[in-house]
């Protein structure tokens, strides 16, 4: 798998409990107290309300990411995939084990994992997904993406990554066989 990894800046936001952010992150294994979202639909992982991790995002910052990850699906064909939380170490295998735990939609998807508190980011490409991003595309997003976690911009460095690998990837119908 391609990948471009490194740990975000200075001035990333505090610690994040495990909760994924709109995407089709693994769910499967998602802890309790995290929210998974597939596209539109939302499905709380929480064990009861009491037990319940806040969510690091407000709505407009969800409508905000849910947008930007639909956009960058469907202009490049490509599925990607966001999850922000605590990363077991080694977070690289990990951010992998969330990856394939897409299924048979992991080859050809990307999935940003992000962990604000540790301050690692890795982006994680399938086999097919790899040929359109190589690995010097994940890292110029990675750069990208380290620069507004070092304001503190959790959101806008997602969307800023989502958009910069939407781009190198290219549309759809430009890489149809």
């Amino acid at each position: 798998m391609a990948s471009g990894s490194a740990a975000a800046g200075r001035g990333a936001p505090g610690p994040v409990s495990a909760s994924s952010a709109a995407g089709a992150a693994a769910d499967s294994h998602a802890p309790a107290g995290s929210t998974v979202a597939h596209g539109r639909e939302t499905v709380d992982r929480a064990v009861s309300s009491r037990d319940r991790v806040p969510s690091p995002f407000t709505p407009q910052q969800l409508v905000r990411l849910d947008e930007a990850l639909t956009m960058a699906s469907w202009e490049t064909g490509i599925q990607f995939s966001v999850y922000v939380g605590a990363l077991e170490e080694p977070t690289r295998e990990h951010a992998e084990r969330l990856h394939s735990e897409l299924g048979v939609k992991a080859p050809n998807s990307v999935l940003l994992a992000v962990s604000p508190g540790q301050r690692v980011l890795h982006i994680v490409t399938g086999g097919q997904s790899a040929r359109r991003l190589p690995d010097r595309s994940c890292a110029l997003a990675v750069l990208s993406m380290e620069a507004a976690l070092s304001g503190g911009d959790l959101v806008g460095a997602i969307v800023n990554g989502l958009r910069m690998l939407s781009d190198q990837a290219g549309h759809r119908a430009s890489h149809r066989a």
